[in-house]
């Protein structure tokens, strides 16, 4: 048994199949960011338009659509300016996390028969026949764990544009400056900078993360073991990518939250069903703070919840 585990694809397989559970969370929680990004930025709805996502024809982008829909329906916030259309990081959401709910899915299906499989060598076959094979090679589950990185480092870098939008006071659609707490107070309060700065650092740190491990390979065993797949490294980047993005989407939504509160100030409006919903729970464990403090302490609070999956 020992022997087993060691020389089969187990531990790298395990890694994946938590990576997996874990991303299909995720995304949910990014979907729920992108939804308040877009009240506290009031956003046009017309991009969701089912019609649009129907025409692509592409599953995961119909989904995301249509839960962005049930996050902002019923919101006052949403189409309130007169901006034609949005930027990419809002107005082409679904064609990006449905690409990740998309690539997801086929990575969920290799691990799933990964983890049900018999990949020691050799196989024992009945009635006593032992045969020498390559099932133990770890290509399938590298290359799943190598799109499943790059898919989540996409749906963090999307995240951080949006958090980057709404600190920026020629992007925000007229919120304070790093979103102050009045614009009296820039210059003197740094406001969300640091947040945001946090944000751009793991985006790119997942970026150099994604970077493909089944690509590299080096021979071992004088040459009998030739070709290596790499998927123990590559398993663990996608578990630190994972890690990297639950702290992107939480400083997102952070900001995305005190951003509403901003809103609220300049027309007091009405959330969506679902953001409505978030904004409540969130409010319960983060207050609303005027002056700078320590941002890592309530956005830690929100991590955690996403966490523990109870968001």
């Amino acid at each position: 048994e020992g022997l087993a585990l060691n020389n089969g694809a187990t531990f790298s397989a395990a890694i994946a199949a938590l990576a997996v559970w874990e991303a299909e969370y995720l995304i949910e929680v990014a979907e729920i960011a992108a939804a308040l990004s877009m009240e506290a930025l009031c956003a046009r709805s017309i991009a969701f338009d089912d019609r649009i996502h129907q025409a692509r024809n592409q599953p995961g982008q119909i989904t995301t659509a249509e839960k962005i829909r049930d996050l902002v329906k019923g919101s006052t916030f949403l189409d309130s300016l007169a901006q034609v259309q949005d930027a990419y990081s809002i107005r082409c959401f679904p064609q990006i996390a449905g690409a990740v709910r998309d690539t997801l899915i086929f990575v969920k299906v290799v691990i799933e028969r990964e983890i049900n499989a018999a990949t020691d060598n050799p196989l024992v076959f009945e009635p006593d026949e032992a045969i020498s094979g390559g099932n133990f090679h770890g290509e399938p589950v590298g290359l799943v764990c190598d799109y499943l990185s790059i898919a989540l480092s996409e749906l963090g870098a999307v995240s951080e544009r949006r958090t980057y939008r709404l600190t920026d006071e020629k992007t925000n659609n007229g919120l304070p400056p790093m979103l102050v707490d009045n614009p009296q107070a820039a210059g003197i309060n740094s406001g969300l900078m640091m947040p945001q700065y946090t944000a751009a650092s793991l985006v790119l740190e997942n970026q150099t993360l994604a970077t493909p491990d089944s690509i590299r390979s080096l021979p071992t065993s004088a040459g009998q073991e030739d070709h290596n797949a790499n998927a123990m490294t590559a398993a663990r980047h996608t578990y630190e990518i994972i890690e990297n993005l639950r702290q992107i989407l939480s400083i997102e939504i952070y900001t995305a939250i005190r951003a509403i509160e901003l809103r609220n100030r300049i027309s007091e409006g009405k959330l969506g069903e679902g953001t409505k919903a978030v904004y409540e729970k969130i409010r319960k464990v983060v207050t609303y703070k005027e002056s700078d403090t320590l941002w890592g302490q309530e956005i830690l609070k929100i991590n955690e919840m996403i966490k523990d999956q109870s968001l």
